[in-house]
């Protein structure tokens, strides 16, 4: 398709429902948050809190810790002493991302502090960041006289250094890893949280629809994810989906667009997950068939979606993972697909040898035109193992990277008013036939509400 062509795929579009962005959580949440974090520590004999988030070159972080107790988007050390007296401290701006990302406030910091970003090669200035903040932190502490004290740690893999640091720096310190706390604060959902999430969810259904009213024949899947991409960032996404969007005539439901144009027999699936609104972001799955498809196709495609219905019809408070994780995988054992829904030993896509060795993935050349125009062939088949993508039937959602609990057959855990979690059914038999298919789900006082309900669970047909 002409270049001058792009633009005009999206004439016309409208969503069938109107987006009402809701307000961003209010300040008084942070700060109950705050006062919840000090009577955990305070409870677990520490004198201070200290959150961590580290930087990473995509102008994003290690975790969203940060975010989630003063609504900071960026790296840095939070300083929280659970005397309230004492000040809250925030030192950052310590790796070389410029961007400033809104919001740009900390909410309830009294003193923000800023690192810079050091080495020879970038500032001409000796030392490094990483020192400098450790250096920050410990002399904060000190002045605030907590150098010899009992100190919560919250933070990630990529903390380790800086927590290394601070005690070899103040010898005296008591350290605890207290990540828990913070993670714990996070399985039952505020209202204001909801609202978030239903919105990512919204934005999900609205670049979906987008997406299918660009689908046709030679339009190539850039073109779907872009459509995609600028109906949910219009209306306030924070970025783009940074998941899997692609195309594939056997319906792999992991891929990336790279050219592909739309041919009767495809299977497009949008596995929407990495968009944020206001730092909470939903995840869905959704497939679209083009012209004719294999009956094995169709009767994935199915499988999938019986799957997620029977999971729905067992949902509501009180009612455990566990038996939604059966009700689902049920379907697959009465077509054959699996042998029961023990997710100890059920095959899943990227799944090791039974040993737990390293399995080698097939070589075998896989004809696909439209990446060979790139320069590049397919010589292996992915993935090596048919089944489901992962070995359970989903998980919970909110914050993306930190740590979320999984709906398996061992997850006896009740469900509560306020939890949110995507279950998502995915079946791939590599050059024969997969799906990907579910909702977002927010758990309620009498029930449960799906929060992609704009768009249906059912495959979308288009005539080729």
């Amino acid at each position: 398709m002409s270049s001058v062509n792009y633009e005009k795929l999206l004439k016309d579009f409208e969503p069938g429902f109107e987006f009402v962005a809701p307000k961003a959580i209010p300040h008084e949440e942070f700060h109950d948050r705050i006062e919840r974090l000090r009577q955990s520590a305070a409870e677990r004999g520490h004198d201070v809190l200290l959150i961590h988030a580290d930087g990473v070159k995509t102008f994003k972080t290690t975790n969203m810790f940060l975010r989630y107790a003063c609504d900071w988007a960026r790296e840095g050390v939070l300083i929280i002493p659970t005397d309230s007296s004492k000040e809250i401290h925030l030192v950052s701006f310590f790796t070389q991302s410029v961007i400033i990302p809104p919001p740009g406030e900390p909410i309830g910091v009294e003193k923000l502090w800023q690192v810079g970003a050091l080495g020879e090669e970038y500032s001409g200035r000796s030392g490094t960041s990483e020192a400098q903040l450790i250096e920050a932190v410990a002399k904060i502490l000190t002045d605030l006289g907590y150098s010899s004290t009992s100190i919560g740690l919250i933070g990630d893999n990529s903390s380790t250094k800086y927590w290394e640091g601070l005690r070899a720096k103040l010898p005296k310190l008591k350290t605890i890893n207290e990540t828990q706390i913070i993670i714990d604060m996070q399985t039952i959902r505020s209202k204001n949280e909801q609202a978030q999430i239903r919105a990512s969810a919204q934005l999900m259904d609205i670049g979906f629809q987008a997406a299918c009213h660009v689908t046709k024949p030679m339009v190539t899947d850039f073109e779907i994810y872009a459509a995609f991409t600028f109906a949910q960032m219009a209306r306030g996404g924070e970025s783009g989906d940074g998941y899997q969007i692609g195309i594939n005539r056997f319906g792999t439901h992991c891929g990336k667009p790279y050219g592909h144009k739309v041919d009767s027999g495809d299977l497009i699936n949008l596995y929407m997950s990495a968009l944020p609104y206001n730092g909470y972001t939903a995840q869905a799955a959704r497939m679209i068939a083009v012209g004719d498809i294999t009956t094995k196709q169709e009767e994935t495609l199915e499988v999938c979606t019986e799957a997620v219905r029977r999971a729905e019809a067992k949902m509501r408070p009180g009612a455990r993972f566990c038996d939604l994780h059966e009700a689902a995988f049920s379907v697959y054992v009465e077509h054959g697909y699996l042998k029961d829904d023990l997710t100890a030993t059920m095959p899943y896509n990227w799944a090791p040898n039974d040993d737990l060795s390293a399995r080698e993935i097939p070589i075998e050349y896989v004809r696909e035109v439209d990446y060979e125009i790139k320069g590049r062939k397919l010589n292996h088949v992915y993935p090596a193992v048919a089944g489901p993508h992962n070995p359970n039937l989903g998980h919970s959602v909110g914050m993306s990277g930190n740590p979320k609990f999984n709906i398996t057959s061992h997850n006896t855990d009740i469900m509560d008013p306020g939890m949110v979690f995507v279950l998502h059914a995915q079946w791939l038999d590599p050059l024969n036939s997969g799906a990907n298919i579910g909702n977002c789900y927010l758990i309620t006082e009498d029930g449960f509400e799906n929060l992609n309900c704009h768009t249906a669970l059912e495959t979308v047909r288009i005539k080729d």
